[in-house]
């Protein structure tokens, strides 16, 4: 079908922005003020409407009682101005200068009812769950990625540049690369010597090298994308440099996400009593507008402290999961950690998200069934400490949230225990069916 869109902004905004809409197959109309947007309008099909908010002033309310979709584009980086937008109608809030790429997939998304998925996480857990996402038909997934890493070839970078750690998005850009296989190689190769290279990933150093030419990780990881032909988008959670900090029930405090994570010198059994950013860490305004725009949020699967709540953390992430229409879906994860989560089960689990939101706003919680583990495998984790998270007693998670529950097989143990992305992915799916269908869309 032909789609019509209607461009709102200056000639200059027109010409330019009119070339990065050629992918997309649409006649498009134009005018330069707000006054002119009713006339347009009149007896004309138009699918979407795109505002230059930064040459058209008094569109918003225009817009607002159109009853068509309209997208934002702005330069204005605050979290005031996406609410703004928002609560005025808009489909989508998009900062300025954009990618061509991303604008591309956020119109497209909407002009086509696609289903747009934020998946909120790091680590292994949600690279599998955006391998599983990236390849469905009419879903756009987009990936908000801690960014307190500090260990390990990320945390010497972060040291010498100055630059937010990269890890964690070279993860997600990998998931969600449609490239050939040899550049998803590239990105993921590990040096093993030389003085200066070693332990260092290539795609790591090639992030740090674009972050410099673009002058933000966030510019660094949109230009990656584009190289390795992703399919969804990848926010950084937040623009700042920060560390993640921990008190421990013994009155310990731990400062440093790879600290915390690899448990030295204290007992594995100890519990966090609490966790908090240090400098506070403020969201990525491209991040908090995927929330709010989303049809589904995913939290997790991922270490709980260390890549879940590192990011509730983050100032007004957990306002745009309470205040976003979407159906928020927590993945609980597999195993225990030592030094995090040990003996924890999914109540436990549960609690700790809770806790940081601050409001009972989850719809579904997914669970894993690790009754499907082998004695084997229970036994080889065993020796490092890790056990599979007991799901425990349904009845006493219902009375702390009123989201459904649903226990399924969601896991292998091919070499380690891990989210199956295939499985994982089919569960999601039946939820976002269902969803839809209810909301009526076909």
């Amino acid at each position: 079908m032909y789609k019509k869109f209607l461009l709102v902004g200056s000639g200059n905004f027109i010409n330019e922005i009119k070339p990065s809409l050629s992918g997309l197959t649409l006649e498009i109309e134009a005018v330069n003020t707000s006054a002119g947007i009713p006339a347009k309008l009149r007896n004309r099909d138009i699918s979407l409407i795109v505002l230059d908010d930064d040459s058209v002033k008094n569109a918003l309310p225009i817009l607002e009682r159109s009853n068509i979709n309209f997208v934002v584009l702005s330069s204005k980086k605050s979290i005031s101005a996406v609410s703004r937008a928002k609560e005025s109608g808009a489909s989508d809030y998009i900062l300025k200068p954009y990618n061509t790429r991303e604008l591309n997939l956020k119109l497209s998304a909407i002009i086509n009812d696609k289903t747009r998925v934020t998946c909120i996480g790091g680590g292994t857990g949600l690279f599998n769950l955006l391998m599983g996402l990236k390849n469905v038909p009419g879903l756009i997934p987009s990936s908000i990625v801690s960014m307190t890493d500090d260990g390990g070839s990320s945390g010497r970078l972060r040291e010498s540049f100055g630059i937010l750690p990269p890890g964690d998005v070279r993860r997600s850009l990998v998931a969600l690369s449609n490239a050939p296989e040899v550049m998803n190689e590239i990105m993921t190769y590990r040096f093993d010597r030389g003085s200066c290279f070693l332990g260092h990933n290539l795609g790591n150093l090639l992030l740090t090298a674009l972050a410099k030419i673009k002058g933000s990780m966030s510019n660094a990881v949109s230009s990656m994308g584009d190289v390795l032909n992703i399919q969804g988008i990848v926010y950084p959670a937040s623009p700042t440099i920060s560390r993640l900090c921990a008190l421990f029930e013994d009155g310990t405090i731990i400062k440093g996400e790879s600290d915390i994570d690899l448990c030295k010198k204290r007992s594995h059994e100890l519990r966090i009593k609490r966790c908090w950013h240090e400098p506070v860490s403020r969201c990525n305004v491209g991040a908090y507008s995927s929330i709010i725009n989303s049809d589904f949020v995913m939290i997790g699967p991922g270490d709980l402290f260390t890549s879940v709540i590192t990011n509730l953390l983050v100032k007004f992430i957990g306002k745009a999961i309470i205040e976003t229409k979407a159906k928020k879906i927590y993945i609980c994860n597999l195993m225990t950690k030592p030094g995090e989560t040990s003996n924890f089960d999914v109540l436990d689990h549960i609690k700790e998200v809770l806790k940081y939101l601050k409001e009972d706003c989850l719809d579904y919680i997914v669970i894993s069934d690790n009754s499907k583990f082998s004695k084997d495998a229970i036994l080889r984790y065993s020796k490092k400490k890790q056990f599979p998270v007991d799901v425990g007693d349904l009845g006493e998670i219902k009375k702390i949230t009123k989201a459904k529950i649903v226990l399924a097989d969601v896991a292998h143990e091919r070499e380690l225990i891990r989210h199956d992305s295939e499985r994982l992915k089919d569960v999601l799916l039946e939820i976002i069916k269902k969803e839809r269908l209810a909301d009526g869309h076909v």
